[in-house]
């Protein structure tokens, strides 16, 4: 199979409940699955307001910012400031956080794995790299600035653009800019 592209300008944004923002989903397994059902989701999110995050039980969360002066927040009462870009942020999905932004809308990258079924990671990457999938796995590598290209398909990623490798989808990129890999692994028994 080759790896599958997944390019920015295909998503479909979708506002809030509570008006706070709009979620642009990049990919999801399985494939279709919606909030209550998926094992990993992955998504851009434009942030515009101050306010409480919604809760994802049983979901482990990695936040990213991309774009903006960042977000103050607080996780079961612990403050966390999310200021510097391109500096993931992992947090308990279920547990209750608010948001308050510092000084003006933001974008950020999110990940979201069920915590019984699976495992992410997120590494930033700024220089050339290979990605090699190992049994069981998956890669989603999604371009946060500047462009990428995936050498062995002959694929130019720009901005927000993604690709999704899987076992045996191994390739290299060369990286003009800043490139968030993210391993995603079914936990063992699983």
């Amino acid at each position: 199979m080759a790896p599958q592209i997944l390019r920015a300008e295909d998503r479909t944004p979708a506002p809030w409940k509570n008006g706070g923002g709009v979620t642009s989903e990049v990919a999801v397994h399985p494939q279709g699955a919606g909030t209550e059902d998926f094992l990993w989701r992955v998504s851009v999110a434009d942030v515009a307001g101050d306010g409480p995050f919604s809760a994802f039980a049983g979901v482990d969360r990695i936040i990213t910012l991309v774009d903006g002066p960042g977000m103050a927040l607080t996780v079961a009462g612990a403050a966390h400031k999310v200021d510097a870009p391109y500096e993931p942020f992992a947090f308990p999905g279920d547990a209750v956080t608010e948001c308050r932004l510092l000084g003006g809308p933001i974008v950020d990258f999110n990940v979201m794995v069920r915590r019984a079924e699976m495992t992410a990671r997120v590494r930033v990457v700024r220089s050339d790299t290979s990605v090699r999938p190992a049994a069981g796995t998956g890669v989603l590598a999604i371009v946060l600035d500047g462009s990428a290209v995936l050498r062995h398909a002959s694929v130019r990623l720009g901005r927000l653009d993604a690709v999704l490798l899987r076992e045996g989808e191994g390739d290299s990129f060369g990286v003009d800019g800043v490139l968030a890999v993210v391993d995603l692994a079914a936990r063992p028994g699983r």
